[in-house]
């Protein structure tokens, strides 16, 4: 039994640091640091600005489950100003990206091998799949333009996964997701700025927005835990 034991500790770390060798496993690795990163950050303003660190992780939370709008229409209703709103939301955007883009490499690749993500990585490439042939013909463009779209599934999650499937080299895969990512920011706070003097205008889009992408993406997230046939 314990050398069982030990077998399988000297598997799992060989397999963690062979994945830590890969591309996706470094990229992997900047996603959890910028986690940290942002988890130091609300702390220190949690101790020395509670209201801060209280937008912060509101805002965190609406990105993520919200998307970019309700993430910026947050910031603009708070009175962050343009910059703070767009380096913050940017910020997000690479950190989910970084975290998403590699788990999914290393299941689909057979690095990772837990039974659950394998399922949402091969669901995701195959909703990802229906859209690989409309954007195939305008390479770089298409994924910028893809990225740039306010539809749900549009993000830069679904635009690397596209970019992975249609062979693209991960510079101009991530240039053309970030780059979309960057100037679909830009238009969405340059809205909710217009807007601003309207802020229970925002409110109602922000809940609008985050009821809109959870309705959905209910089918996607449920395909996610459940086998294809």
């Amino acid at each position: 039994m314990v050398s069982l034991k030990t077998d399988l500790k000297q598997t799992t770390d060989q397999t963690t640091l062979t994945i830590y060798k890969t591309i996706e496993g470094k990229i992997l690795w900047t996603g959890i640091l910028l986690t940290l990163l942002l988890l130091i950050i609300i702390v220190y303003y949690g101790i020395t600005d509670t209201p801060k660190a209280k937008i912060a992780t509101l805002v965190f939370f609406a990105h993520t489950f919200g998307g970019r709008a309700a993430g910026v229409g947050l910031c603009i209703m708070h009175g962050l100003n343009f910059l703070i709103t767009l380096i913050y939301n940017f910020f997000i955007e690479i950190q989910i990206l970084c975290i998403a883009y590699s788990i999914f490499v290393l299941a689909i690749t057979n690095y990772i091998k837990i039974s659950w993500i394998l399922r949402i990585a091969n669901n995701m490439m195959h909703n990802a799949d229906k859209h690989k042939d409309k954007i195939a013909k305008y390479g770089w463009i298409g994924i910028f333009l893809f990225v740039l779209a306010p539809f749900p599934g549009s993000g830069p999650v679904g635009g690397s996964i596209l970019g992975y499937l249609l062979k693209m080299s991960l510079w101009r895969n991530f240039s053309a997701v970030l780059s979309g990512t960057f100037c679909a920011l830009i238009i969405w706070i340059a809205c909710f700025d217009f807007l601003k003097q309207y802020l229970y205008i925002i409110q109602y889009i922000i809940g609008t927005i985050i009821l809109v992408v959870l309705f959905s993406h209910f089918h996607t997230i449920k395909s996610w835990f459940t086998k294809q046939d």
